[in-house]
């Protein structure tokens, strides 16, 4: 019978692609054991990319988690009391976690977080494995303008003047986001076509990022997607520090940040985003994609 490995990680696509090194370290660490992640159903066409996931069960948030006594459960999910309970109604042999592992700290990379928990427990990590391949930069120029919360949304009409100053670009976005990123090419005077927004799956996005030749966002999980397959990327910061979600230093990578700490989850865009100008955006994507 084989060894079970359960890792619960219920949480959205910059936060999987976060966790990618842990997962990796957890497979290099457990070579024999069958590995299966709890997260959403939706994000299933990037675990083949990691090379650490044998199997998925669709799990949002932090539980329940449907599975029975795994020989070991690794809680990349969070510290809350929610999700090392659903872990331990599992049944493990042994929980790494929060909480019963090392302390929480608040003010650490998303990314070198998990690494710490698995390195404390003996599991050696490294937080540059990121990578799910290297765009050859043949695809166009992506503009993402939406992000989870109205905090983290630069506001559209300067996405708009930087998307007119680029040559070949898309306008991307979720099903609800449409309606922003038809704004955004209206305003930018690109033609319908140029609208991907609500047209592309995971697999879509993924297939689109891995050649694209520019990334510009915010903080969400498309420039998680842009790091991951390395392809250049201008990332707009507002109520969270780059120091704890950002792309890794160098390698074509621009986070542009104020210096100004909010509610990530705000119903309006942080005043801190809002001190970025276009120029600046627009002379970052022009050093990264030089």
């Amino acid at each position: 019978m084989a060894l079970e490995l359960l890792a619960l990680r219920g949480l959205g696509l910059g936060d999987l692609l976060t966790a990618v090194p842990a997962l990796r370290a957890l497979r290099q660490a457990h070579p024999e054991h069958r590995i299966t992640l709890a997260t959403p159903a939706y994000l299933g066409p990037l675990l083949p990319l990691t090379g650490a996931v044998d199997a998925q069960i669709d799990v949002r948030g932090p539980g329940p988690v449907p599975f029975e006594r795994p020989d070991v459960a690794v809680n990349l999910h969070g510290r809350g009391p929610q999700s090392v309970e659903a872990l331990r109604r599992t049944g493990p042999g042994r929980l790494i976690s929060y909480e019963v592992g090392p302390p929480w700290q608040d003010h650490v990379h998303e990314v070198r977080r998990w690494c710490d928990l698995l390195e404390w427990h003996g599991i050696p990590a490294d937080p540059q494995d990121l990578t799910l391949g290297v765009s050859d930069r043949t695809g166009p120029a992506i503009v993402h303008p939406g992000a989870a919360y109205p905090a983290r949304r630069w506001p559209p009409e300067r996405f708009a003047k930087v998307a007119a100053l680029l040559d070949d670009v898309v306008v991307t976005g979720s099903a609800e986001e449409v309606g922003l990123a038809r704004k955004v090419a209206e305003l930018a005077g690109l033609p319908a076509d140029r609208v991907l927004a609500g047209r592309t799956d995971l697999a879509g996005l993924i297939e689109l990022v891995s050649r694209a030749r520019l990334v510009v966002c915010g903080d969400t999980g498309v420039g998680h997607l842009a790091t991951a397959f390395c392809v250049p990327s201008v990332v707009l910061f507002g109520p969270v520090s780059p120091m704890r979600w950002g792309p890794p230093p160098g390698w074509r990578h621009v986070a542009l940040w104020t210096g100004h700490q909010g509610d990530p989850h705000g119903d309006k865009p942080d005043p801190g985003l809002l001190e970025i100008e276009v120029s600046e955006v627009v002379d970052a994507a022009m050093e990264v994609t030089s």
